[in-house]
């Protein structure tokens, strides 16, 4: 009787046009319009970054032929660059502060002869902070004015760098590609994966409750030979598959992305992107997120249940959305991984463990814990809807 319920109901649901465009549309395109978007936008920056020339204004820039052509000696890895004289920093400054120069240099009238002489001249470097980016290339600019100027002087005094730096650092990433792609792919995956899944919920859940409480086919069906909880797990079941279903679509909408729209163009990133997305990884986050899915089930059930009519139902239930973003968000915090404490906190643990699957540093105990504490949760949710749902207020206007 349950599955004739469920098909039913589930047939119903997918002639509902609002259902199959947050189930199945907007998890399908969506991902490849962020993609499109993200990709377009980065690649624009990277252009407008290395075509803009760099405004760099100096004062007393004669004072020094060595220093002049320093500044010329600056790697093309800085950028163009444009250099604009000054005869004192009155005029300098407000160009630097109404942004119409990236940043600007005061070089003293004694700069030649301190260096000369192996004294320490005093630069100064004039900058707005509100110019986002500028300062990483300030240190870069800072950086190699000193590393020259110290080789220039070492050479004079014929010292080999190596006698007064005898330690060689050398820094080795020990991460691999997967627990890099993790920190980003991590965040971005199982947030949208949540969200799609709480969405796909939703109008199923309202349509099925709220929806035939107004339009009054609840009572015929409650009128019928069957079990109260046999109702209820029935279209709860419909509920739950139309979240499954939506999570799913996100997922064909990635692939959508780099099979279809050709997206992703490094073959490198694809090949770790396909191996990452395996069979094992589908398997281990279905484990872990059917529970989730059953507990916003419940949860949502409940919520359609009290209201009155689908307009009302909605009002309540939509705001959630901020509720399950919140938890949903911590992928993307760095250094919170899945523990034992974590592994308690329902979508957080979700979130964490899916990011632990992508980097293959999943600890499989936690996901134990994860997948144990979501079957409590939704046991408990189910449980809260099912009481809601025995109780005839809840169900007649």
């Amino acid at each position: 009787m349950i599955f004739t319920i469920f098909k039913k109901e589930f047939i119903d649901t997918l002639r509902d046009k609002r259902t199959i465009i947050t189930m199945v549309v907007i998890p399908v395109l969506l991902i490849p319009l962020l993609m499109t978007i993200s990709i377009k936008f980065t690649k624009s920056k990277t252009e407008e970054a290395k075509n803009k020339a760099l405004r760099i204004g100096v004062v007393n820039l004669d004072s020094s032929d060595s220093f002049e052509a320093l500044l010329l000696k600056i790697p093309n890895e800085f950028g163009q660059r444009d250099f604009f004289k000054f005869k004192d920093t009155i005029e300098l400054k407000r160009k630097v502060k109404n942004e119409e120069l990236d940043f600007a240099l005061f070089v003293p009238k004694d700069f030649k002869s301190s260096v000369d002489s192996f004294y320490q001249s005093k630069l100064k470097i004039y900058f707005h902070s509100g110019n986002i980016g500028m300062g990483f290339k300030i240190n870069y600019f800072e950086e190699f004015i000193k590393k020259q100027m110290i080789a220039k002087r070492l050479k004079k005094l014929q010292i080999d760098e190596k006698q007064i730096n005898p330690i060689e650092i050398k820094q080795l990433d020990m991460a691999t590609s997967k627990e890099m792609l993790a920190q980003i792919a991590g965040g971005i995956l199982p947030y949208l994966f949540i969200i799609f899944g709480f969405m796909g919920c939703m109008y199923p859940a309202i349509d099925l409750f709220t929806g035939e409480k107004e339009r009054g086919t609840l009572e015929t069906l409650l009128t019928t030979p069957v079990l109260r909880w046999q109702v209820l797990i029935g279209k709860m079941l419909v509920v739950i598959l139309s979240g499954i279903l939506s999570a799913t679509f996100t997922l064909f909408g990635l692939f959508l992305s780099m099979e279809v729209f050709q997206l992703v163009e490094d073959p490198k990133i694809k090949d770790l992107i396909y191996q990452i997305l395996n069979v094992k990884f589908i398997l281990q986050f279905y484990f872990i997120f059917i529970p989730l899915i059953v507990f916003f089930a419940g949860f949502i059930i409940s919520l359609a249940l009290r209201a009155k009519t689908f307009k009302e139902a909605q009002s309540t239930i939509a705001p959630m959305n901020a509720v399950i973003i919140l938890p949903a968000f911590v992928g993307f915090i760095p250094g919170i991984e899945l523990d034992w404490s974590t592994a308690c906190i329902p979508i957080v643990n979700v979130v964490l463990a899916c990011k632990e699957m992508i980097a293959d540093t999943l600890y499989f105990p936690h996901l134990i814990l994860s997948f144990g504490m979501m079957i409590v949760y939704a046991t408990i949710a189910v449980l809260f809807s099912y009481k809601k749902f025995d109780n005839e207020g809840n169900l007649f206007l």
